[in-house]
């Protein structure tokens, strides 16, 4: 026998009341986009599987274990759901033209914490104003198909990039999704506005991107400046550090070059305001571990850990040309590290190379 306020709930959600409710506290808690997915079978579960099947995770294992099946299907995570709440936060600032660190890592604030407090809030003034429902938060971590689902959803579509595209805002969002046994309406898939356009596949300097008999596109994950830069540990082939150029910390080509990000707007959310968009590199060179706790154990930056951080640093020195980062790259050569110290070697060879 369903409770009786379980019965007034699913009557005000009938409604539409509820979605009504869901998209003004969304909004309240700095979302800029909000929809309604069904919870159910996801129909880009299969792109997904053959993708993992075809190796393109490469070493992104937490998208190609055995959480893998739980993709499929929302109601894997949370029995009871019947819906998906589907947000998502802009993290566009204005920043330095040149800078070596993904945008999504510029600012002080971890984005997970973030996001997951906007969702608390917005989740408690969803209770208050209808009574206590089922729910369960996901936010990047947890093994959702969050883009597909967002799409569903009508935020917009998956473009050739692979990053979810809203037509009047652009794709530098965050994501998130709230499981409830809540039974909304859906909205509807967004129209793909792609075009011919292919511009990030062209951009890409490491052919990371490979469009798809249907017009689609696959990351291939092994061959991604961010996947080298972040997940990757120990040292890097020559013709990666090569081919990195001069980015520190993950890569936004793709994003940048798309026409729909000319016009995107900034949000005014403190914890994504920039601080590590360009970091010193002479400055990294000298960091101690400790050091690297202090200032970025609350950031995304803390993903690539302290080896991993001075080892690019050595990367982007030895790209750069710049004769005046040998004193930073001689001290690198005799760390204890020995992906950094090759790293350092390398650059200080080419650098020295220099007429």
């Amino acid at each position: 026998m369903i409770p009786e306020d379980m019965l007034q709930i699913q009557a005000k959600a009938e409604a539409g009341w509820a979605e009504a409710r869901f998209r003004a506290a969304a909004a309240r808690a700095g979302f800029q986009l909000s929809g309604v997915a069904a919870a159910g079978p996801v129909a880009d579960y299969p792109f997904y599987d053959q993708w993992v099947r075809d190796g393109m995770a490469g070493l992104l294992g937490y998208l190609a274990d055995h959480r893998g099946a739980l993709r499929r299907d929302a109601r894997t995570l949370l029995e009871s759901a019947r819906s998906v709440l589907c947000v998502g936060m802009l993290y566009n600032t204005v920043g330095p033209m040149e800078h070596s660190v993904s945008r999504y890592a510029w600012g002080p604030a971890d984005y997970h914490d973030v996001l997951r407090a906007a969702m608390e809030r917005m989740v408690a003034e969803l209770q208050a104003e209808l009574g206590r429902f089922e729910y369960r938060i996901c936010v990047d971590t947890a093994p959702v198909l969050e883009r597909s689902l967002a799409r569903e959803a009508g935020l917009g579509w998956i473009g050739r990039n692979t990053c979810l595209i809203n037509e009047p805002l652009g794709s530098w969002f965050f994501l998130g999704e709230v499981l409830t046994n809540l039974e909304l309406t859906p909205g509807s898939p967004a129209a793909d506005r792609c075009g011919t356009c292919r511009r990030c596949i062209d951009a890409c300097p490491t052919q990371a991107l490979i469009e798809t008999a249907d017009g689609r596109a696959r990351l291939n994950a092994a061959k991604c400046i961010s996947t080298w830069t972040i997940e990757q540990r120990g040292a890097l082939r020559p013709e990666q550090r090569e081919a990195a150029g001069g980015l520190l910390f993950g890569c936004d080509i793709c994003q940048e070059v798309c026409p729909w990000n000319r016009r995107a707007p900034v949000t005014e959310e403190a914890g994504f305001q920039p601080s590590h968009a360009a970091p010193e590199l002479a400055e990294l060179a000298e960091m101690t571990q400790e050091e690297f706790r202090d200032r970025f154990r609350k950031t995304p930056l803390w993903r690539t850990k302290h080896a991993g951080l001075l080892r690019n640093a050595a990367t982007v020195m030895g790209n750069s040309g710049e004769a005046g980062y040998l004193p930073a790259l001689r001290r690198l050569a005799g760390v204890e590290d020995e992906a950094v110290a090759e790293h350092a070697a390398w650059a200080i060879e080419r650098l020295e190379a220099k007429p």
